[in-house]
């Protein structure tokens, strides 16, 4: 446990110095700031539209952080040949990999505290007081990001930055598709459609289940269950990702 703690840290270290890092989270709050001015302009309930811009750029531009560092966790100590030199320790692969994870865990947290405290810090200029209540969709975009985090750092582990970042980000966006997609070809005749349908809705994460934004910021209720099955699904398919990312990374030949 300690080897993986060290390596988090050290991979924490690297990824809050890599200036994607800085550019995506300086753009991000100059985003949140945007919803700001855009409340002003728009004709209705100017916190809505905060909260509602807020969320949505804590949720995008931490799946852009976690793409693209995420894709290079492995990829750029192979490079560079850092690994041999990591792994000639007594240092296990599967250390090695979950100390990448969870200091890129911490680097998205960062990411989700900093943007929820400038989120807050808006929301308190217009109304006098700070939306607790957001935090019951801001908790599921953080587990949404340890998903897609698992899920870049599986491809990272046997295929080049690139095409891991356009991997996925085919995941993110066909995991918030899938239920619709399935949904609107029910009622069709074709057999083939609802079988891609059914493939795509049973291979791929449903990203709905953890999508509270709306109803946070319209004030429809939420029932616990339903958000504590929402946390247990990504959990439980971040578990699964990461055990077939350890698994790949062990049978590969590092040359």
């Amino acid at each position: 446990m300690q080897k993986i703690v060290a390596i988090a840290l050290n991979t924490f270290r690297e990824s809050i110095r890599d200036r994607v890092f800085y550019s995506l989270l300086a753009f991000a709050l100059i985003m949140l700031a945007f919803s700001l001015v855009l409340g002003y302009l728009t004709v209705g309930d100017e916190i809505k539209i905060i909260k509602d811009f807020g969320l949505a750029a804590i949720s995008l531009f931490g799946v852009l952080i976690a793409i693209f560092v995420g894709i290079s966790l492995v990829y750029k100590e192979m490079e560079k040949r850092t690994i041999y030199v990591i792994l000639a320790n007594p240092i296990s692969r599967y250390q090695f990999v979950l100390g990448k994870y969870l200091g890129l865990s911490l680097t998205l947290l960062v990411e989700v505290v900093v943007m929820t405290a400038g989120l807050f810090a808006l929301c308190y200029l217009k109304q006098q007081a700070i939306p607790w209540d957001l935090f019951t969709a801001i908790v599921p975009i953080w587990f949404e990001l340890q998903l897609i985090l698992a899920v870049a750092l599986l491809f990272s582990t046997f295929v080049s930055p690139f095409l891991s970042g356009l991997c996925t980000l085919a995941v993110f966006i066909i995991g918030h598709l899938t239920l619709d997609f399935k949904q609107l070809v029910a009622n069709l005749d074709s057999s083939p459609l609802k079988m891609t349908a059914d493939v795509l809705y049973y291979t791929f994460p449903n990203l709905e289940i953890l999508n509270f934004k709306a109803r946070v910021v319209h004030g429809v209720d939420i029932a616990l269950a339903d958000f504590l099955f929402s946390l247990a699904y990504a959990s439980c398919y971040t578990i699964m990702i990461l055990a077939l990312a350890l698994f790949i990374f062990n049978r590969r030949d590092i040359r």
